[in-house]
């Protein structure tokens, strides 16, 4: 949302707290990932699952197993960045708009379940 609103030049200080603010809700993301420990769905390791795919394909000599789930994590991404893309022919706000209100989704049906389950 920064983004959307703020005038940032390069090699400016704006510029570096911006990368800062990023920097951090990215790594906060990766660890939110990480403790909910859902295989194969870390953005950050998308290399790792296409390795882990053909390595452990059958055709490699593999046996197969995951090769649905990291399959789906795969069509996940890639339907992620399609999306995201498509939105942003339409403005920088548009994408930042949805992809807040899908955060709150998420939460909003995490909370509850976890609270449930006891996590």
């Amino acid at each position: 949302m920064l983004t959307a609103v703020a005038t940032v030049k390069p090699g400016s200080a704006s510029a570096y707290v911006l990368i800062a603010l990023m920097a951090s809700a990215m790594g906060i993301r990766n660890a939110v990932v990480r403790h909910l420990a859902v295989p194969d769905l870390t953005t950050t390791v998308l290399t790792m699952t296409l390795t882990a795919l053909a390595a452990e394909s059958r055709p490699t000599g593999g046996s197969g197993r995951g090769s649905l789930r990291r399959l789906a994590a795969v069509a996940a991404m890639l339907a992620g960045a399609v999306a995201g893309a498509l939105l942003l022919k339409a403005g920088v706000f548009v994408p930042l708009v949805v992809a807040a209100l899908l955060a709150l989704v998420v939460w909003l049906v995490y909370v509850p379940a976890a609270i449930r389950l006891g996590r």
